[in-house]
């Protein structure tokens, strides 16, 4: 026995950074980003902070599962950075809810929120949890270059949480890193040490985009179709599947080598650009509050992001 999902919620800062803005900002057009990337707005924080945004998604999933912040046996926050570099964001959520649990911190960059989840499952698999609360949640504007236009178009702000109980929907879960500090990465930044005689570089992400779209479409294909045959299915047996959301360019080159519905794929990409460890969170709250999923239903989960890390897993929808 693993877990089940019981409920799912999500936050996402008011204020909407579209492409037409970004054109004031940097030379770019809508165009430009709508056809290399799929994205039209973003969400980005200005009065709020993580906390807030993670604690309301917290609650929602608490709402959504019935469940009381007292009753969670653990909490796990996926990001790269909270909004204190300690205590953990995950311990912040803990004091905000009131809940009486281990709470700690897992960085795994967009793979993050799956790496929480495996995490997680080795809590219920050892029998030391009954109820786990999972939120992923990414403050990524804080790290853009914002006179870079390759990559200040990308990423935009939220994340969101699920609340997970003991069950048998997880179906299979598998993740991996491959140590590279080329690809996609962001330097630490300044020390306050009188002693430091390293330079130690802007504190904001970079990124070889052609080198991480050839690594996100071959990881994509390989982790779904590899996850599917562990969980004992066929691909005609999934009924979603909510990829990262990266690139709409790399979802459509998955979608061209898989066998699975194109109608089945979750893409929202549009309206979010790239949240890291928000991503799938934030998807997974949109199909339960709309009615996209049902219970029986089998999902792919599946990320990949800076690391490199990659990760998949298939849930059945017990909600």
């Amino acid at each position: 026995m693993s877990f089940s999902i019981l409920g799912t919620g999500s936050a996402v800062p008011e204020y909407v950074l579209t492409n037409e803005q970004l054109t004031t900002m940097v030379d770019t057009s809508d165009e430009w980003i709508t056809s290399r990337t799929g994205i039209k707005r973003r969400h980005i924080m200005t009065t709020e902070s993580m906390t807030e945004l993670t604690v309301k998604a917290a609650k929602l999933a608490l709402e959504d599962a019935n469940v009381a912040a007292d009753e969670l046996d653990l909490i796990i926050c996926a990001t790269m950075r909270g909004d204190y570099i300690t205590p953990s964001q995950a311990c912040v959520i803990q004091k905000e809810l009131g809940a009486h649990c281990p709470a700690f911190d897992v960085n795994g960059a967009c793979s993050g929120f799956i790496y929480a989840l495996d995490v997680a499952d080795g809590f219920f698999a050892r029998k030391r949890v009954k109820k786990a609360l999972v939120v992923g949640f990414d403050n990524l504007s804080a790290m853009t270059d914002w006179t870079d236009r390759n990559t200040c178009v990308l990423f935009g702000d939220g994340g969101g949480a699920l609340v997970l109980g003991e069950g048998d929907g997880l179906k299979t879960i598998n993740v991996e890193a491959f140590g590279n500090t080329d690809l996609i990465y962001a330097p630490r930044g300044e020390s306050t040490s009188p002693m430091n005689k390293r330079e130690m570089g802007r504190p904001v992400l970079h990124m070889n985009g052609a080198e991480v779209y050839k690594f996100a479409v071959s990881s994509m294909v390989r982790l779904i179709d590899r996850a599917i045959t562990d969980a004992g299915l066929t691909q005609d047996d999934i009924d979603l599947v909510i990829p990262h959301q990266a690139n709409y360019r790399i979802i459509k080159s998955a979608e061209e080598k898989l066998h699975i519905d194109k109608s089945k794929y979750v893409c929202n990409i549009a309206e979010y650009g790239n949240t890291s460890a928000g991503c799938l969170p934030i998807a997974i709250d949109e199909v339960n509050r709309t009615g996209r999923v049902k219970r029986g239903d089998n999902i792919v989960l599946c990320a990949f992001g800076s690391g490199l890390t990659t990760g998949v897993c298939v849930i059945r929808w017990d909600k």
